[in-house]
């Protein structure tokens, strides 16, 4: 596959994003949930988290292993997750069905404890407050036109950062913006491309 490839058939012959079509996991995933909206604390401090394990690492491998993720971080809730002590670190590092990585488990606690101190809603606004406020950049034709950085997710990051939050860098933070739906990132012949008008990860009716 070409690195610069545009949108490709798909085994029902629909054109979709050259990424999600090596195996049946990722076409589920970028049909089902790329670029979709995400709300939530919760839900945006899982994201968050599975996008940091990633780091250094193919999306599959965090995507495979999700279930085991949810189950060890109990469902990614925040006040759970706060709470984790030394103990929940070494059960976390003995866990076969998550990334065994002490400095990603360790700054998902500390993540966790972060955030645990905001108010509901809080981690939501603030990385929805990072979306452009208009998605008006031409729709890319290929991956090569497919940032890995823009000025928001580092905008993104460096408040993240601000605020306490480890391991939440441009890449890590633009990434979650493109899984999250903050920004379209399909490509322009994609089946799931939104249709013209609509905002970020919304899909035609």
């Amino acid at each position: 596959m070409s690195a610069a490839a545009g949108a490709l058939p798909g085994p029902d012959g629909l054109p979709r994003c050259p990424w999600g079509l090596s195996t049946e996991d990722y076409i589920a995933y970028h049909d089902t949930e790329w670029g979709r909206p995400v709300r939530g604390d919760d839900a945006l401090f899982e994201r968050l988290c599975l996008e940091a394990f990633q780091s250094g690492l193919s999306w599959l491998t965090i995507l495979r292993r999700r279930e085991g993720f949810r189950a060890a971080f109990k469902g990614f809730s925040i006040p759970a997750v706060a709470a984790f002590d030394e103990t929940d670190v070494a059960r976390l590092l003995a866990d076969p069905g998550i990334i065994r990585n002490r400095a990603k488990i360790e700054a998902a606690l500390a993540n966790a404890r972060v955030a645990a101190g905001w108010a509901e809603g809080e981690l939501d606004a603030l990385i929805w407050s990072h979306a452009p406020s208009d998605d008006d950049r031409p729709a890319p034709r290929s991956t090569a036109e497919v940032p890995a950085i823009t000025p928001e997710s580092t905008a993104l990051a460096k408040e993240l950062k601000k605020r306490g939050f480890r391991f939440v860098g441009p890449t890590t933070a633009y990434a979650l913006m493109q899984a999250c739906g903050l920004v379209n990132d399909h490509l322009a012949d994609c089946v799931s491309r939104p249709a013209a008008g609509a905002r970020p990860g919304q899909r035609p009716v």
